[in-house]
């Protein structure tokens, strides 16, 4: 109920594997070893933890040039519950040798990141979600970091959708104390000299803060952390904001999961004292 125009443009070259992920992965490596240029589309956690063997074995080491798609990363599955939820996927598959992670946070960011996909020839998974971008706001032009709201408060790191939501309400705020917000798309290459200069000396004189809709364990903000204090940059202040599991053991909405996991915005300005 949603890829049959990609099927009926592709034609012959759309495989249908069925309810086989694991044998889709090893397929996907096959062709890529004969010089195919192969993308393997799933829900994400069908998309990396049921096949994560075939991902190992047969794809990062091979570093072969096969792009996973796994939709719905996050909570975005909802009440559907934890089997389709996808809250540990990019620190997982980090562990493999040659992945790259690709988290685009709005539906334009695809337009840039498609056409990168598509001529890297190495292991790739791009993580999808719903677009949160309000409908007044232009995004500026996709690159592995962006700033998007200007503010002389502590910076915000965000990976993926959540920054639409944030950027919605945070814009509101005074200038004084409103947090300035990143997005981080790309999240493999964490190395001190990929972090923009401006931000690494908002963090020497502000602090970070970074959210996440993803385990603490693997994620963006651990590498990040890492990264700064290798280099003895220690911030004024750090606070992270990550999905917590199922603290009520409860299923519902996307929502639903954010706030039990404190990764609202309206929950983070009042951990950061700028809501009360």
């Amino acid at each position: 109920m949603a890829l049959e125009s990609l099927r009926d443009s592709m034609k012959e070259r759309f495989v249908n594997a069925g309810v086989a992920e694991q044998n889709m992965l090893s397929v996907a490596a096959g062709l890529a070893l004969e010089g195919l240029n192969v993308w393997a589309y799933s829900i994400a956690p069908f998309c990396y933890a049921r096949p994560y063997e075939q991902i190992r074995n047969d794809i990062c080491h091979h570093n072969l040039p096969v792009k996973l798609v796994g939709n719905g990363g996050g909570y975005s599955y909802g009440p559907m519950g934890k089997s389709h939820h996808a809250i540990e996927d990019y620190g997982t598959l980090l562990n493999l040798p040659n992945m790259r992670v690709y988290v685009p946070a709005f539906g334009e960011d695809l337009k840039t990141i498609i056409p990168m996909l598509n001529s890297i020839d190495h292991p790739a998974y791009l993580r999808l979600g719903r677009c949160e971008q309000p409908q007044e706001m232009d995004t500026s032009e996709y690159a592995p970091w962006r700033k998007i709201l200007e503010g002389e408060g502590i910076p915000i790191v965000v990976v993926g959708p959540l920054a639409g939501s944030y950027w919605n309400v945070m814009q509101r705020l005074d200038r004084s104390i409103r947090p300035e917000l990143w997005v981080l798309s790309e999240i493999f290459d964490m190395s001190f000299d990929f972090i923009p200069g401006e931000l690494v000396n908002q963090i020497e004189q502000r602090g970070l803060c970074v959210a996440e809709e993803h385990m603490t364990h693997g994620s963006a903000g651990q590498k990040l952390a890492g990264v700064l204090l290798s280099k003895g940059l220690k911030p004024r202040r750090y606070i992270q904001f990550t999905a917590s599991g199922y603290p009520s053991n409860l299923y519902g909405s996307q929502s639903f999961h954010r706030r039990e996991s404190g990764l609202e915005s309206d929950q983070i300005l009042r951990q950061l004292n700028i809501l009360h």
